[in-house]
């Protein structure tokens, strides 16, 4: 038997979130697209913060006095400042050997007879959230928030 999904509130987010992916983007085109400017954005605000961050950082170590610098002395929010420049930098490179592998995914193109099967199949997946018939089944089979109990 299947384990039942997760119920905290990030997993129902998350469903909510899929499911509108879905409804509003059923075609493989779409989905290609939407999928394309989803990393290009979280690419672009990386890189922006990224950015800022190595500048505060270079600022800051250059107004440094050079007994500081040479006693190794850095204080701790430089160090946080140094680890999330660090971890934006992964990020970041990541973030290009997705964009490298999602190139890919843009040789495909199919047929609009079969964009149509990508509807049909939308559709199943991720119905309207607010059909009224499931906004029942969902409170009477999961007790989610569509319909609270007043």
């Amino acid at each position: 038997m299947p384990e039942e999904p997760c119920q905290c509130a990030d997993c129902l987010r998350f469903y909510r979130e899929h499911d509108r992916l879905i409804r509003e983007f059923p075609t493989l085109r779409q989905q290609q697209e939407i999928n394309w400017a989803a990393l290009q954005s979280f690419r672009t605000l990386c890189g922006r913060v990224l950015e800022d961050l190595q500048k505060k950082n270079n600022s800051n170590l250059s107004n440094q006095s050079e007994d500081d610098c040479r006693s190794g002395t850095i204080e701790k929010k430089e160090k946080s400042i140094t680890q999330v420049i660090s971890d934006l930098e992964n990020i970041n490179a990541y973030l290009y050997s997705v964009e490298a592998l999602m190139e890919r995914i843009f040789d495909v193109k199919v047929p609009d007879q079969f964009e149509d099967k990508f509807r049909e199949v939308a559709g199943e997946l991720a119905p309207d959230p607010l059909n009224i018939d499931r906004l029942k089944l969902n409170r009477l089979l999961h007790q989610t928030p569509d319909m609270p109990d007043k």
